[in-house]
């Protein structure tokens, strides 16, 4: 049987394609901002949606974690705990993304992620696979992040098709739901074992 091009298998990046933030790296910027890792967690998560969303700058994201420390927020800092955290999202997971290559000869691949526009600039440059992908969408270059509707709509609306074309996977499950709601198709990341399995059935 001929491959049904309509076909859309639609993947986040963290958790599933690429890996999660790299061990150590929160207790990393806690230290530079002399902060206790509790802390330094609560700001940096507390802030991060408009960042993720494409509606804050890094240096906006930053003074706002910064000042909820009670820290200073000068340039200096902010350009060393940016680079931190981005070097801290870059790991991909090499089985999943030569999988991700195999499926482009069944169906179209898709990527959508929650990150911000610089981590995303220094991904693409980093990931030249990502280049050959049939659609990628950032949220902080989109302005929606997920679970937002928007996100799903706006890949509906770049690759020409109905959200039934679209098996969507995300290591998250109220994203599943929230693509499910739009009327995709959703399965929640667990392994490759299983998502192979799912694919399979489901082309």
């Amino acid at each position: 049987m001929a491959p049904d091009r309509r076909r859309i298998v639609l993947f986040d990046l963290f958790g599933v394609i690429a890996r999660h933030q790299r061990p150590g790296a929160l207790e990393k910027m806690a230290a530079r901002c002399h902060t206790s890792l509790d802390a330094f967690t609560t700001a940096y998560w507390t802030h991060r949606p408009p960042y993720d969303a494409g509606r804050h700058t890094a240096s906006a994201y930053w003074t706002h974690v910064l000042h909820a420390l009670s820290r200073p927020a000068d340039a200096g800092t902010i350009e060393e705990l940016r680079l931190t955290d981005i070097d801290s999202w870059s790991r991909v997971d090499d089985r999943m993304v030569a999988y991700v290559w195999t499926l482009r000869d069944r169906a179209r691949v898709a990527l959508l992620s929650n990150i911000p526009a610089d981590h995303t600039d220094a991904f693409l440059a980093a990931q030249s696979w990502l280049h050959d992908l049939d659609h990628v969408a950032f949220s902080g270059k989109i302005g929606a992040a997920k679970p937002d509707p928007a996100g799903f709509q706006h890949c509906v609306v770049a690759l020409r098709a109905a959200p039934a074309d679209f098996l969507f996977v995300d290591d998250r499950e109220e994203n599943v739901r929230a693509a499910r709601a739009i009327g995709m198709n959703g399965h929640v990341f667990d392994g490759q074992d299983d998502l192979a399995a799912a694919v399979d059935a489901w082309l």
